[in-house]
Formats: C-alpha cells, structure tokens, sequence
C-alpha cells in the first residue's frame, strides 16, 4: 500500500502517528492541540512548570504561569487527549533566569525566550518527546516550515508581525527535523476562530506580553531578588571620558536607551556604551549609536557555509526589519557582519539573525549572538 504524506510532512497515517504538543495554556499552543485532534493524530499535551510563581505573577499577562497550566488542562480534557506537566524550575533556573541576570550584570540586554527555546523547551522537552517514541514535536509559534525528505526548514510566518524565527534562530538542525509549526501559514484572527470552532475556553484569551519571570515587566526587581548587591552606584560619562552624572545600576540601562539617563543637554542623549569593568554609562547623541559592522560569537548554523558566499539579510532585534547584509565566517566560532546600511541601538546580547529568500519564503539559515 502506498502512503501519503501527512500534514506534517511524514509518510504515515496520522492515527499511526504520535506527536506531542507543548501547550503553554494560551490560544495558540490550544488550538495547534485541537488541529492535531481534529486531524486524527495521537495527540499527548505536555506542559511546563517552569518557576515558583506568586500571586502576582500569576494574575498578570505572561506563559507559564499557575492559571496558564490550569487552562491547559482544561484544553485537553476538552479534546481528549492525555496531559503530562513536567516539572522543570530547576533546569529552568539555571538554564534561563541565571542567565538573565548575569547577562545584565554584563552590560548586555538578554533575550530569555531564546534561552528557554534552546534550553529547557528544544532540549529537555525534545529529549522527553523521544523517549515517548513521539513522531514530531508540535508547538504554537508563529513560523513557517517545510519538510522534505525528512528535513525541516523554517521560513518567517505569514503573518510577519508575529512572526518568532528570531526567537527560534539557535534551534539544532536536529531538533528543528522533529519540529512543527502549523500556525506559520496562519493568521492571529484564524487561529482564534479555530478555538472558538472548537469551544476552547481559551478562545479569547489575551495574549502573553511579559517574560514569565518578570512581573509587569519590571525586570530590576528580578536581578534584585538574586543579586541584590548589583545595584551600585557609579559614574555617566560622555564619549570624551567627562563625567556628566551618577547612575544607581548598570542594570537599568541598555544600549540605545533615551528616556532614563536623567541628565540635561542640548541634544537628546543616548546609552552609547555599558562598561561593567568600570560600573560606568557612556552616553552620546544618536549619531554615535550607528555601526555597520557587528561582531558575532556562539554560532548556531543550519545551513552549508557556502550560501554565505552571497549577500544575504539579516535582523539584530526582534521587532527590527530585515538589513541587507554580507557576512564573513571566520571561523567556527565568530562571524563580523558587514550592513549596507547602518544600524542604530545595536545591542550586546541580542540574536543576529541570517535569512535568505527562496521560492517558499524568508527562510532562517540560524544566527549567533551579538558580542
């Protein structure tokens, strides 16, 4: 008998194939379920607890969060399918918050939804996906992929506003063959009519706006909480070494930042620089802000090295465009990144992403991290 390829790109039926859901609780992770339900696969929803949360924590809009895992639940009890939550708040810890907070001690503006992504949700939950002898690892990200002859590729979703390549760049070329997407080709306001199709009761569920950790986005107190000595007082220069005030913590500041810095000049003034050696702000006007050139290091590469030999586009933030760019691999370690334009606010510590058009889209040839 011969078999046709499934929504999902594998040759076999989809009530012979297992896949696993990782279900945050919110609309998009609970419909992606209710799809794969509706569809004939055998579903398993698995959710993460990934830290201690309070009360306060819980009633504010973020993922992960105790009412977020409760909702779940309900969604697949709803669908029928079997739930598991794991219990990951110490590799989270580790993996994630420590991180966060040692990043900005560093001087360098984080990005922890990359972090979880490569951590804890495409490592352990990818490992425990196998050892269920799953098919596929299915989540609700906003991405395009396509799979031919049992390799994966991601491409930036439809719906550009929401697309989360960016956030998904340091994906092994391993876990992204397991990986699915069925949201990429897809609008937000779809997305929701399937839920309501569905009579999930989180069809109308706002969206997740902070990092789970974070409370009402106010990241100092978080750094506070694990490192209370951090906040120490020191000097805001200007670009010829002048000091023009005192901040109360490097941690308060990210390259690029404007409102904050509290000191009276003609022109609006900029953190140009972080030095946390010297526990000093630099600042400027804008126009110091430019580079054309970006220093990359801890690669992540899912393609052959040869499609660099051409131009390509890449994103330095996550809410940045596409900048036409060359890129020079100098070894297997770093990478400098040449703009054609120049580009304001970069920061150490965000992604730089590469992407290169085919006949499919804005596919993600991986990324590395700005030094």
């Amino acid at each position: 008998m011969n078999l046709e390829t499934n929504s999902i790109g594998l040759l076999k039926k989809p009530s012979d194939t297992t896949v696993v859901v990782a279900m945050s609780g919110g609309v998009d992770s609970s419909t992606v379920a209710g799809i794969m339900k509706k569809e004939g696969y055998n579903v398993i929803g698995i959710t993460l607890k990934l830290y201690d949360d309070g009360k306060e924590v819980a009633a504010s809009k973020q993922c992960c969060s105790g009412q977020d895992i409760m909702d779940a639940k309900r969604v697949a009890h709803k669908l029928g399918i079997e739930h598991k939550i794991l219990y990951y708040q110490d590799k989270f810890k580790q993996g994630v918050i420590d991180n966060f907070v040692e990043s900005y001690l560093k001087g360098e503006t984080p990005i922890p939804c990359v972090q979880c992504n490569q951590t804890v949700k495409f490592k352990d939950l990818f490992d425990f996906s196998k050892d269920l002898n799953a098919d596929a690892l299915i989540t609700g990200h906003y991405v395009k992929s396509l799979t031919k002859n049992n390799q994966t590729n991601m491409y930036r979703a439809l719906d550009t506003n929401r697309d989360q390549s960016y956030f998904l760049f340091n994906t092994t070329r391993e876990q992204l063959n397991f990986l699915r997407f069925p949201l990429g080709q897809m609008l937000k306001d779809k997305t929701r009519e399937i839920a309501k199709k569905l009579n999930l009761n989180v069809a109308d569920k706002p969206d997740s706006q902070d990092i789970c950790f974070v409370p009402n986005g106010d990241y100092a107190s978080v750094i506070e909480k694990f490192k209370p000595d951090s906040f120490q007082k020191g000097n805001i220069k200007d670009l010829d070494g002048k000091v023009l005030g005192v901040h109360d913590g490097i941690i308060n500041f990210t390259i690029g930042q404007r409102k904050g810095i509290k000191i009276a000049n003609k022109q609006p003034l900029y953190v140009i620089n972080i030095d946390p050696d010297k526990n000093e702000i630099v600042v400027g006007e804008k126009k110091y802000l430019a580079k054309n050139k970006i220093n990359l290091h801890k690669l992540n590469l899912l393609e052959n090295e040869s499609i660099f030999s051409d131009k390509i586009k890449v994103k330095v933030r996550s809410t940045g465009k596409l900048l036409d760019a060359k890129v020079n691999l100098l070894n297997a370690e770093s990478v400098s990144v040449i703009l054609d334009n120049p580009e304001y606010g970069i920061s150490p510590g965000q992604a730089c992403v590469f992407y290169k058009s085919d006949e499919y889209g804005e596919r993600c040839l991986g990324g590395g991290w700005i030094s």
